[in-house]
């Protein structure tokens, strides 16, 4: 077996100074919070002619733990009801400790936004599934999501209500 003790621990700039390799580590990941509703039971379980509708909300927060760690949380709400009647509510915020280290600045916000929460959608879309699937109800299996998109919007709406605020 090869040694890599010899081996670079960062690519050389211009100046033949060593720079520092990006790296993105998930060091915990967790359920902060976890919340499933069932208000019509046993009624709300019955066979039904066509699908309930399904409302999804999902959200991103990061704070930071120090220099390199960083805490993001994905908030996923699912509600199906039919007709008026409400047939279950989950609530999922699922969290993760991330290391980041050696990107540009300019890079931090849609790693935090887009990339942490890709890496932890797969696991609370599971915890969401399990959830119904256990609330007597067939597993919801979420679609995946565009955080990409969901960030672009942000900034948009970020934007927009910055020059509104200029305006006024």
């Amino acid at each position: 077996m090869a040694s890599n003790e010899n081996a670079p621990t960062g690519a050389a700039n211009g100046n033949g100074n060593a720079t520092q390799q990006p790296s993105l580590n998930v060091l915990a990941q967790y359920v902060k919070d976890l919340s499933f509703e069932s208000p019509g039971a046993p009624n709300s379980l019955r066979g039904r002619d066509k699908a309930p509708g399904i409302a999804i909300n999902v959200n991103v927060n990061a704070n930071p733990l120090s220099d390199k760690q960083f805490d993001v949380n994905l908030t996923l709400n699912a509600k199906a009801s039919f007709d008026q009647e409400v047939l279950f509510n989950v609530e999922l915020v699922y969290g993760g400790v991330f290391n980041i280290s050696g990107f540009p600045q300019e890079h931090m916000l849609p790693i935090l936004f887009i990339e942490c929460p890709r890496l932890l959608f797969p696991f609370a879309r599971q915890i969401i599934a399990e959830a119904t699937r256990n609330g007597g109800f067939p597993p919801l299996m979420l679609d995946p999501i565009d955080f990409a998109q969901m960030f672009q919007q942000k900034l948009a709406e970020d934007q927009a209500a910055a020059s509104k605020v200029q305006v006024s």
